[in-house]
């Protein structure tokens, strides 16, 4: 099987068409035709078929794109780390982070990373685990940084790095900022982020966990900004992590309402797959972070209700 051909399909599924992915690749499309051709002869099942939106990997092409992504994103891998090991120290690095590390490990690590690789080109994807969850089974994505997965998929293995405590925030001057308990909160409305698949569910169980009934869940977000407009310009209240609260763009727009329970922490962990090796570049970053979150101050580890242990996550 050529490593060509398993490019040429990659890059056919990736374009949903052959045309452009003869561009994408630089050859000819009767090339790219007769590479897919062969594949699927000494495969012995069709890989494509012709849709009216374009060319889309049949089922068995479903399961086979799974393994030529990983099979390219691992030579590319290694590509790299002949070249960083060499002295080149080029090559790329995608990182998906949320916006806790992004404030708390990001500057430094990102300061010392660019001291040590200035070829090397960092890509950070501002997205959510399950977001980025099947880039990092086949490659595509180096690591990922931020909120424990509820629920870990199988080839992947995530490392504790730091605790973070969250608070409830309203606007600025809101009606409720001298609320203190949640029982004075149940009527109001939500705002729920997506760092987790539902949103909703760390609002409703914190309420059902302290007797009360859950509150109506007025808006979701899926990005910082938009938790920010949302906030800031209604009387929907949020919960967020203490580092978005003492942030100067968040600073200067909300009130932190600071109600006697206990809101429930939340782990910050590093997510790879093992079976493809981290570049020399890759690796140093994920030491960076490593340090900084180590000068961290560490909170006792949440309760099993919160997030369960990596050593418990469903695989």
């Amino acid at each position: 099987m050529k490593l060509s051909a398993l490019r040429d399909f990659v890059a056919v599924c990736q374009c949903g068409s052959l045309r452009a992915a003869a561009r994408q690749v630089g050859v000819t499309q009767p090339a790219i035709t007769r590479s897919i051709q062969e594949l699927e002869r000494e495969l012995g099942a069709p890989l494509l078929e012709r849709r009216s939106q374009g060319v889309r990997p049949t089922a068995v092409g479903e399961a086979f794109l799974r393994r030529a992504s990983a099979v390219g994103n691992e030579l590319e891998r290694a590509r790299q780390e002949v070249a960083q090991l060499t002295g080149l120290h080029s090559g790329d690095l995608a990182v998906g982070m949320s916006g806790v590390p992004q404030i708390t490990l990001l500057p430094d690590a990102l300061q010392s990373f660019r001291a040590r690789y200035p070829r090397v080109k960092i890509n950070v994807v501002d997205a959510p685990y399950h977001r980025i969850q099947s880039e990092l089974v086949v490659g595509s994505m180096d690591i990922y940084v931020g909120p424990a997965p509820r629920v870990l998929s199988g080839e992947l293995v995530a490392e504790r790095l730091f605790d973070h405590e969250r608070v409830v925030i309203g606007r600025r001057g809101h009606p409720m900022r001298h609320a203190r308990s949640l029982r004075e909160l149940v009527h109001c409305e939500w705002l729920a982020g997506c760092s987790m698949q539902n949103g909703d569910d760390d609002i409703t169980a914190l309420f059902l966990s302290h007797g009360l009934p859950a509150p109506r869940i007025a808006m979701q977000a899926h990005a910082a900004l938009t938790y920010l407009l949302g906030i800031a310009n209604t009387d929907l209240l949020m919960m967020v992590p203490t580092y978005w609260a003492r942030f100067p763009m968040w600073r200067e727009t909300i009130d932190v309402i600071e109600v006697g329970e206990a809101l429930r922490s939340r782990q910050i962990c590093l997510v790879h797959n093992p079976a493809m090796p981290l570049t020399p570049a890759a690796d140093y970053f994920c030491d960076m972070l490593r340090r900084v979150a180590g000068r961290m101050p560490r909170h006792p580890r949440p309760p099993a209700v919160a997030c369960a242990p990596f050593d418990s996550v469903e695989a």
